[in-house]
């Protein structure tokens, strides 16, 4: 083997166990695993979204029923809806928790959506709002499932990002740090709304 091409293969061994050393490759693989886990996460509150329309225009069927509580469901979806998100929105921390907040304000209208409609007996007995109900919670679940997911990636992503000697190939590199999903009401938020739309009680015997 000519002079040049053993150099060539020495150097290329090297690079390979130095790169390897200070956790290029591991890099290369956890910020995979982020952007993956952060798509979920988009895939299921697309989802939701999705639901809101058929929900509220079947809301909307029930005489005098709240019209404050169906205007911030709506207001809430075309704010979450409203802004981009693409992949590159968890390599941007100030979009990053805006897109956050929209999304907590969304869980929370129609957390108060599903409370309020308790009081139209109605719409429990009506099988199209029952049907959404259940869609809904299931893609809360859901919801919840990916964050999590998206959680524990960024955790061991970051802590790759910030220890030493690992921080170094992240500085020369390029790996920044990336934004996690915590806000202050995010216990409140990661639980799926629950109504019990059991049969109401029979009323009481006259005397």
């Amino acid at each position: 083997m000519p002079i040049a091409r053993r150099l060539a293969a020495v150097l290329a061994l090297a690079a390979s166990l130095v790169l390897g050393g200070c956790g290029y490759n591991d890099f290369q693989r956890l910020d995979e695993q982020t952007k993956a886990a952060w798509s979920e996460v988009l895939n299921q509150y697309q989802r939701r979204a999705d639901l809101v329309p058929n929900l509220v225009a079947t809301v909307k069927g029930e005489a005098n029923f709240e019209q404050e509580t169906l205007t911030k469901v709506v207001q809430a979806r075309a704010k979450a809806t409203s802004i981009q998100a693409t992949p590159e929105l968890i390599n941007d921390p100030a979009a990053f928790a805006r897109f956050q907040q929209a999304q907590g304000e969304l869980s929370g209208a129609l957390s108060r959506l599903l409370v309020v409609a308790e009081r139209y007996p109605d719409l429990k007995t009506n099988q199209g709002f029952q049907d959404l109900r259940v869609q809904l919670e299931g893609t809360e679940n859901r919801i919840t499932v990916a964050r999590n997911r998206y959680i524990k990636a960024v955790q061991e992503y970051n802590v790759l990002a910030r220890q030493f000697p690992t921080n170094l190939t992240a500085m020369v590199f390029r790996y920044g740090v990336k934004p996690n999903l915590s806000v202050a009401n995010e216990g409140q938020i990661s639980v799926p709304p629950t109504v019990d739309f059991g049969t109401p009680a029979a009323p009481a015997a006259s005397r």
